[in-house]
């Protein structure tokens, strides 16, 4: 035997070992058929601990005391931020069954395998600061645990230990793979519930209604304005949403993916945008503090801010650790010739590091959110208007050719580019920054019309760039490229 045998079959053998205990080998390479054993109810816990986030409490809170809005305009933005954002990360993880493979893999047989590197670049980038707002606000959450049970109060040597704790964690999980995210995602999904209705039951008991309910409506324009802020976090999901469902059988219904993904998220986001919401009318400073979580232990009775900020604590780190996951698939397709668990590692340290920046420098942690999620939601939904076209059109993906990066790839195009995907893409990129404004940048085009003035940039980024893909002319497939090599993975 030869040494080349010897070591492909001690590599096999060291990755089935792994898969026995429990650590996801599988990387960018497509799930086969007799693995494929999901259905669209198990995604419900995934994208109910996707948000499982005290920021939706905050920016529940922000709704009131920035936005100016009372309990029932709350109530509608609640409602339409996760129809619209997750009902686009439903409709896009649908090709995580029909393909079978992470999304930014399949992304690859749209923008061609070196077209894909500009899209995968910019996500992976902009997930830094996505894992990083998360780890940060998990941090907080932490030391808030460790003031309201034991009196210490935060400082630089706490803030540090805590977000290394959360970052620790969070690698340990998404490096597992996805059963230990499964896993964790059902534990938390039930403690999260369970607790919930105790917070639920105790702002009923404790609430001065009359005041909630009295509060003047605010304008429509700031409905407008919240809702496209809250879907704006939603929608950084979707480049992930095919990573969760790949494992679904390719007779696995569509209308049921996107069901589940939207009622995951609703059965989350509504109530904790509500309880946002209410609690500002008892503690209106709290939607402006450095610190987005310490309200939370002044608005409840000690016995329940302890439990139910381990809970958030818990969520937090499922959020992070699905990030984490999906970055992983990101950094293998630019081109990191190493396990998926590896590439985890460099998004672990970076948010580590980007997260004391935060933590010690920021001054105001929520100003900070809203500017970053409003880039960050443009740079994902140019992918998304892309990506989101193609799928009208496209039924199936070659298995093989999303793995062939050299020329002999049927995704080859034209020296590797697909340049209808790539161009569609970089304008509907650059439109929706000239309609985007935030503390930290302002478009051109962000005052004088009302998609910037009502936080709509990244709309208009899916807008241009899936119209402009649909009417682009599309590059033909090689001749021959993909012959006999054509995956069943399809419809």
């Amino acid at each position: 035997m030869s040494s080349t045998a010897r070591h492909d079959g001690a590599l096999e053998h060291l990755e089935e070992s792994l898969e026995h205990r429990g650590l996801e080998t599988r990387g960018l390479e497509p799930v086969p058929d007799s693995e494929r054993t999901g259905t669209p109810r198990g995604l419900l816990p995934t994208w109910i601990a996707a948000n499982i986030t005290v920021l939706l409490v905050t920016m529940g809170a922000s709704l009131a005391v920035s936005f100016g809005l009372n309990f029932w305009q709350s109530l509608v933005v609640g409602v339409a931020a996760p129809v619209v954002s997750y009902g686009l990360v439903g409709f896009v993880g649908i090709a995580g069954r029909r393909g079978g493979a992470p999304g930014m893999a399949l992304s690859r047989a749209v923008f061609g395998q070196r077209g894909n590197l500009l899209p995968g670049a910019l996500i992976w980038v902009a997930r830094w600061g996505w894992e990083t707002i998360n780890a940060v606000t998990g941090a907080y959450a932490l030391l808030t645990v460790v003031d309201v049970a034991f009196g210490i109060r935060s400082n630089t040597a706490l803030v540090v230990v805590a977000l290394l704790l959360f970052v620790v964690a969070t690698f340990a999980i998404s490096g597992m793979g996805i059963r230990a995210v499964r896993y964790c995602n059902r534990w938390v999904t039930w403690l999260f519930g369970a607790f919930s209705l105790l917070v639920l039951g105790h702002l009923i008991a404790a609430t001065d209604w009359a005041g909630v309910f009295g509060r003047p409506a605010g304008s429509t324009a700031a409905m407008v304005t919240g809702a496209g802020l809250i879907a704006a976090g939603g929608i950084s999901w979707a480049p992930s949403a095919p990573d969760f469902a790949r494992y679904l059988p390719g007779t696995a219904s569509s209308a049921a993916i996107v069901r589940t993904t939207v009622g995951g998220a609703g059965i989350v986001v509504l109530p904790m945008v509500l309880t946002g919401t209410v609690t500002a009318a008892a503690s209106p400073g709290l939607a402006k503090d450095a610190d987005p979580v310490s309200f939370l232990g002044e608005a409840l009775p000690r016995w329940l801010a302890v439990p139910y900020l381990l809970i958030a604590l818990a969520g937090m780190l499922t959020i992070n650790a699905m990030s984490m996951y999906s970055a992983g698939f990101t950094a293998q397709t630019l081109g990191f010739h190493v396990h998926r668990h590896w590439a985890v590692s460099v998004n672990a340290v970076i948010s580590l590091v980007l997260g004391a920046a935060l933590m010690l420098v920021a001054t105001s942690f929520l100003a900070s959110f809203i500017a970053f999620l409003s880039l960050l939601a443009v740079a994902f939904s140019a992918w998304v208007g892309v990506f989101g076209a193609d799928m009208l059109r496209r039924r199936e993906y070659d298995a093989t050719a999303l793995l062939d990066t050299t020329r002999t790839s049927a995704y080859w195009y034209r020296a590797g580019f697909s340049p209808a995907a790539v161009a569609a893409w970089a304008l509907g990129l650059a439109a929706g920054l000239l309609f985007t404004t935030c503390d930290w940048f302002t478009g051109p085009l962000a005052t004088n019309n009302p998609v910037g003035r009502y936080g709509l940039g990244w709309l208009s980024t899916i807008a241009v760039s899936g119209l402009l893909y649909a009417v682009l002319p599309k590059p033909a497939v090689v001749p021959g490229a993909a012959a006999g090599r054509r995956s069943p993975m399809a419809v």
